[in-house]
C-alpha cells in the first residue's frame, strides 16, 4: 500500500513524462543508429521515434504539458512541503508494513529507494495543497461515511508474521533449529523459502486477519505468542516455520478515532474531479504551443 495520492491523474503524468523523455532523447542522437535487426533488415532509431510519436506522442505530450502547468502553479503559489510532513507519511507507511525493516524490504522489492518515496510523497502533498481550496469535506459527509462503513472500519484480530516454506518436515526442523540457535529468520527465509512472493522480504507476510491463510497455517499463527517460533506446520504447499512478530486485538470502529482517516478518504475521492475542473480553468491561462500536434496533423 504505497499510496499514490491522485494516482489516476498525477501518477499517469509521471509515467507519460518518462516515456516522452525517452522519445525526445532519441532526437538528439544519430537517427540512423540501429536499435534492432531482423535478419539483415535494420530498424533505426528514426523509425522507432516515428512510430512512438505517431502512436503515443499526442497523449504523452499532453501529459507533459499538464505536468508543467502543475509545476508552474506550485511555484507561483510558493507551496513548500516541510520534511516533517514527508516523514509523517513515511511513518504511516512503516506502521502499515509492520516496522522500518519490512518497509525497507518492500521498497527494495518494488525497486524504490527511500529518496524515491520521499520525492513521490512530496509531489503528492504539493498537489493536495494546490487543490485544497477547491475541496471541502463536511461534518455530515464524515458522519454518513462512518455509518455506511463502520463495520468495514472495525479492526479485526490480526497477526503480523514471517514464514519459511520448504518441501519436507525434516528440512523444516533443521531450519527451525538454526533459528532457535540464533540464526536470522529473514536471511534463512531468503535462502530456503519456496514462497517466491514473500522470500525476497525475508518471509514477511505483513498483517493478516483470520481466514486469509490456509486453515492449518491460520490456526497456528493465531495461537502463537509474539516472537514465538512454530514447530513445522503442514499445509498443501509443504511445511511452514512461522514466526509471529506482532498482534492487533479486534475492536469496533469509533467515529472520533476514525475521523482523520475518513476525512482523508473523502478528500482523495474528490481529487480527480477537482483536478479536472482546476485544469480546465488553468490551461486557458497559459500560452501553449504544440508543434508535435501540427506535425502529426500534416501526416
Amino acid at each position: 500500500m504505497i499510496r499514490k495520492v491522485f494516482k489516476n491523474k498525477i501518477g499517469k503524468l509521471v509515467a507519460l513524462s518518462m516515456s516522452m523523455a525517452l522519445v525526445l532523447a532519441m532526437t538528439g542522437c544519430n537517427n540512423k543508429e540501429i536499435v534492432a535487426k531482423v535478419d539483415s533488415v535494420d530498424i533505426t532509431k528514426d523509425e522507432l521515434y516515428d512510430v512512438l510519436v505517431h502512436e503515443y506522442g499526442d497523449q504523452v505530450l499532453n501529459g507533459l504539458i499538464a505536468e508543467k502547468i502543475v509545476q508552474l502553479e506550485i511555484e507561483k503559489q510558493g507551496i513548500e512541503i516541510a520534511e516533517e510532513e514527508i516523514q509523517k507519511d513515511i511513518d504511516k507507511l512503516m506502521e502499515y508494513y509492520g516496522g522500518e525493516d519490512r518497509f525497507n524490504e518492500a521498497l527494495k522489492y518494488q525497486g524504490f529507494t527511500i529518496e524515491d518515496m520521499k520525492e513521490n510523497i512530496k509531489a503528492n502533498l504539493q498537489v493536495k495543497k494546490l487543490l485544497e481550496p477547491k475541496i471541502s469535506v463536511s461534518e455530515e459527509e464524515i458522519k454518513e461515511f462512518f455509518e455506511q462503513n463502520k463495520d468495514a472500519m472495525a479492526q479485526e484480530e490480526q497477526v503480523s508474521a514471517r514464514h519459511i516454506l520448504v518441501e519436507t518436515e525434516e528440512e523444516a526442523k533443521k531450519i527451525r533449529q538454526e533459528i532457535v540457535d540464533g540464526g536470522d529468520f529473514a536471511e534463512l527465509a531468503k535462502e530456503h523459502s519456496l514462497d517466491e512472493s514473500s522470500k525476497i522480504m525475508g518471509g514477511s507476510l505483513g498483517f493478516f486477519g483470520r481466514g486469509k491463510m490456509v486453515e492449518s497455517f491460520d490456526d497456528v499463527a493465531f495461537s502463537l505468542e509474539k516472537g514465538e517460533i512454530s514447530q513445522p506446520v503442514k499445509s498443501k504447499f509443504g511445511y511452514h516455520i512461522i514466526q509471529v512478530e506482532d498482534k492487533k486485538e479486534a475492536k469496533t470502529a469509533n467515529l472520533e478515532e476514525s475521523r482523520d482517516d475518513i476525512e482523508r478518504i473523502l478528500f482523495e475521492n474528490k481529487l480527480p474531479q477537482a483536478y479536472s475542473e482546476w485544469y480546465e480553468e488553468k490551461v486557458g491561462e497559459y500560452e501553449i504551443t504544440n508543434n508535435l500536434g501540427d506535425k502529426l496533423n500534416k501526416k
